[in-house]
């Protein structure tokens, strides 16, 4: 079922946030994502690409954005709640608490809690049935940590813990998890067990979405995966897995570092670093170099869509070609990113533009792009004008306009805004409506170039005649020598005439 299928909200006075073309830098920012037929989104094939925690956690944030999605969210989440490899429970309380929160927002009215959920009951036996199971769970793994921590047996323990960081991963305990991890690193017998931990941990602290320590274990896992060697270790030996029973074996540098190219890009992209994580989205990846983090922590589409907006506003044409477009990568094959690339290519600004905010709607709701959308499409947009511009020494604003699909008034703002930026070198003249590129007089650059260094010239050569005009006069202080220590056979020498 997609997105249009669904029963529209009544009453939703909230007004789509995304940085539309026309709106600049001052959008409002407001809360509410709209999806309807300018703005698509299918949420079945969207949450279809994920798995586990990643589909709850993208439903729950779907739920707190998007007022039109809300419900059929709800009734999704609450569906994958209770699969066998769901452990957390406290996700149910999360779950009913965003969608109150959503509820009780100004201005929207979205079917009662009631209504989608008549009957708590199944959920609540849910609930205590998965803690118990939970409970049993951790005391035996506690148990077998204890036994073998008790026979000092240090890969047994590193197993232990490793076992027990990652139950406490699956139960919603991510310190927990965390604090297993960093114990298990001292029994750690070879930098292979090194670089799993690593690992281990870059994928929970992406779960986790704590970007600022990714750096630290990418930098340990590089150290480590540079005295692993290929010979003998098959995809499987890291936990790198494999898709389906007739998958093919992977080369171990090849996956390790597609993984820590795509944690240190994520790291970039949520500093707001886009050239960066442009740089790292690019580097060569596939699902089953990054099996099995494709699905359970980011999808392989999402990772099309990020590698294609960071490189449109950071690369250049020439560089965007060669790295994009010629290459074998994810950029460009996520839903319009192709279409966005050709229209890029061909300069049809005004279909980039109109591309943009057709997929914002699927932008706005990635919790990791999300934030960042309005900051990439302004580059995207401020790029776009002046490659278009480019080539022109005078142009009617109304062609401009006609161009981009804005109005005269929006594109003389635009523009008066990227000149004073210094992005670029022209002026506007408002009576005419005309963007005029500043001339530039090679002849008067030459001359002043050339002055420039006969000044420099002249002003050596004083400074040279003036040190020499004071050599000759005697007035120079020269670095005294100290005087040579006295040598053995002299003191000796001096003894014996004594």
């Amino acid at each position: 079922m997609s997105s249009m299928d669904v029963d529209p909200v009544e009453d939703v006075e909230m007004t789509y946030y995304g940085a539309s073309q026309n709106e600049g830098s001052s959008s409002r920012g407001h809360w509410a994502v709209i999806v309807d037929d300018t703005h698509p989104f299918d949420l079945d094939t969207y949450i279809s690409g994920y798995s586990g925690r990643a589909a709850i956690d993208r439903l729950i944030h779907i739920i707190s954005l998007s007022p039109s999605l809300a419900p059929q969210a709800f009734r999704r989440a609450l569906e994958l709640l209770t699969a066998p490899t769901q452990r957390d429970p406290e996700y149910y309380k999360t779950i009913l608490g965003t969608y109150e929160a959503a509820t009780n927002r100004h201005g929207v009215r979205l079917p009662p809690l009631e209504e989608l959920l008549p009957d708590h009951s199944p959920y609540l036996a849910w609930v205590e049935e998965t803690n118990e199971r939970n409970n049993a769970e951790r005391r035996k793994l506690e148990v077998e940590l204890k036994t073998y921590t008790g026979n000092m047996i240090k890969e047994s323990i590193r197993m232990a813990y490793r076992d027990l960081a990652s139950f406490y991963r699956t139960t919603g305990s991510f310190e927990n998890s965390l604090r297993h991890l960093t114990k298990s690193r001292e029994f750690c017998a070879t930098t292979q067990d090194m670089l799993e931990m690593c690992l281990s941990v870059l994928e929970l602290l992406l779960e986790q979405r704590s970007f600022s320590h990714i750096p630290t274990y990418v930098f340990k896992a590089e150290s480590a995966l540079d005295s692993v060697g290929t010979s003998g270790h098959s995809s499987t030996s890291l936990g790198i897995g494999q898709s389906g029973a007739a998958a093919k074996k992977i080369d171990l540098h090849q996956a390790v570092e597609a993984k820590l190219a795509l944690c240190s890009a994520l790291s970039h992209l949520a500093n707001g670093n886009y050239a960066k994580a442009t740089h790292g989205f690019l580097h060569p990846m596939s699902v089953l170099t990054l099996t099995p983090w494709a699905g359970t922590i980011v999808s392989v589409g999402d990772i099309a869509v990020y590698a294609t907006l960071c490189a449109l506003a950071t690369l250049g044409r020439t560089e965007l070609r060669a790295r994009v477009i010629e290459s074998e990568g994810l950029a460009g094959e996520g839903e319009g990113m192709k279409e966005l690339l050709d229209a890029w290519m061909a300069s049809n600004f005004r279909a980039v533009l109109g591309l943009l905010e057709k997929f914002s709607a699927r932008h706005l709701l990635d919790p990791l792009l999300g934030p960042h959308v309005a900051n990439l499409t302004a580059l995207i947009r401020t790029r776009a004008v002046v490659l278009y511009f480019q080539p022109f020494a005078t142009i009617r604003l109304d062609r401009m306009s006609a161009a981009f699909g804005w109005t005269v008034e929006d594109t003389e703002r635009e523009v008066v805004a990227l000149i004073q930026r210094g992005d670029i070198h022209g002026r506007v003249d408002t009576q005419n409506k005309i963007l005029r590129a500043r001339s530039t007089n090679h002849r008067a650059q030459l001359y002043a170039h050339a002055l420039k260094a006969g000044a420099e010239m002249q002003s050596a050569t004083n400074k040279l005649l003036l040190r020499l005009q004071l050599q000759q006069a005697n007035l120079v202080v020269r670095k005294t020598q100290p005087p040579p220590a006295p040598t053995a056979t002299a003191g000796a020498s001096e003894h014996a005439e004594q």
